[in-house]
């Protein structure tokens, strides 16, 4: 029979949208996988995949004891059940409560993919000091298991666990999940005004709100009746679940005030990159590695992106795009113009992103990377 993985991430779009390339490589290899989430509509994308589907009943943004005590439980009857050789939590609340729920099992070795410290370490997500102080004293603990690895994204947040107490050889840097650079392929540029793009969920911490004020900033001289050097398009969607969510009457409000395209969730992003000429990409923080630059490189776009752990893995100044500091609106606003003026250096670093995704960054390599990590952790 062949070995079962099983994959704990909080929902089912998630796993499609995240980690399909890495589950894909361990089927290919050999593995059995399933998939326990939150089913929302995506049951039928995972089975046609060959991944069996296992519904967990918890809400992603809960964080109370009584709901985390439920779903530890579920998942460790299910764990049971299903008796894989590997879990492979994905995400800071998978991480916590799979662990805690393969407690003592120990012929189960363990993934834990820590995916950037999220809202929770950068603004506090709404939830209170006491709450952070007791998320770093479990992740201390949960980290040491023996027979497991924890995978980060990036060099600050391999330290940041380092700084926990887990020793250095448990832990492992490994890209998300890569981009597909067969499906992602380098566009032409488009005609028209230059336009940027920020692909992802309309958050207080994804920067939108800095990004539309530096729009703001950087087209003021419209009015004159000149023709706009820059269009601004998002796409993505409002996340309920999400305190620091922005409300659609707000981006509906930023779009008729400021000429800014909404799309909304968009099914296929490489349509946004076709008419886009950068990706812009100003996170107040907490990312692992943003699967959007990621896709916008391969599709040979140059970026403008704040310095942040994850982002400058990506957009290295210079070569692939441009950084500014966090919550900096001036400096958004100049070097989203920077790129909008000059044709030859958007080719340029387009190029460059490019490249760095096929050497670096490809689905196909991070998949490799990810089922040598399974076999080494099984065979222990």
């Amino acid at each position: 029979m062949a070995p079962r993985i099983l994959y704990v991430v909080t929902e089912d779009w998630y796993f499609l949208s995240h980690r399909l390339p890495m589950a894909r490589a361990a089927k290919k290899a050999g593995y059995e996988v399933h998939v326990a989430a939150r089913y929302l509509d995506g049951a039928a994308a995972v089975e046609a995949e060959g991944f069996v589907p296992h519904r967990l009943d918890w809400s992603r943004g809960s964080i109370s004891a009584r709901d985390s005590l439920a779903a530890i439980l579920q998942l460790r009857r299910l764990m049971r059940e299903v008796k894989p050789r590997l879990v492979h939590n994905v995400a800071l609340k998978p991480v916590l409560l799979g662990t805690l729920a393969g407690y003592g099992l120990q012929d189960m070795a363990i993934v834990n993919t820590l995916t950037g410290m999220g809202a929770l370490f950068v603004d506090g997500g709404g939830a209170s000091g006491l709450t952070r102080k007791l998320v770093v004293m479990a992740l201390s603990r949960l980290l040491r298991r023996v027979r497991s690895v924890t995978v980060v994204q990036n060099p600050e947040d391999r330290a940041f666990v380092a700084g926990l107490g887990v020793p250095e050889a448990a832990i492992m840097i490994i890209a998300g999940s890569g981009v597909d650079i067969e499906k992602y392929q380098p566009l032409p540029e488009p005609e028209g005004t230059v336009t940027a793009a920020f692909v992802g969920r309309m958050l207080q911490i994804k920067g939108v709100q800095t990004l539309v004020e530096a729009f703001r900033r950087a087209t003021d001289g419209r009015a004159d009746g000149k023709e706009p050097e820059l269009h601004l398009v998002l796409a993505g969607d409002c996340d309920p679940e999400n305190p620091g969510s922005l409300a659609p009457e707000q981006l509906r409000e930023f779009a008729s005030a400021y000429g800014i395209t909404w799309l909304g969730r968009v099914e296929d992003v490489r349509e946004v990159w076709k008419k886009a000429h950068f990706a812009v990409q100003p996170s107040r923080g907490g990312e692992g590695l943003p699967k959007s630059l990621l896709e916008a490189a391969a599709s040979g776009r140059p970026m403008v992106a704040t310095d942040v752990p994850g982002c400058r893995e990506i957009a290295v100044p210079g070569k692939t795009g441009l950084l500014v500091p966090v919550d900096d609106v001036g400096a958004l606003a100049i070097a989203m113009l920077e790129l909008a003026r000059d044709s030859s250096l958007r080719q340029r670093y387009g190029a460059e992103a490019r490249r760095l995704t096929e050497e670096k960054f490809s689905s196909r390599v991070i998949g490799q990377e990810a089922v040598a990590l399974y076999e080494r952790l099984i065979a222990s």
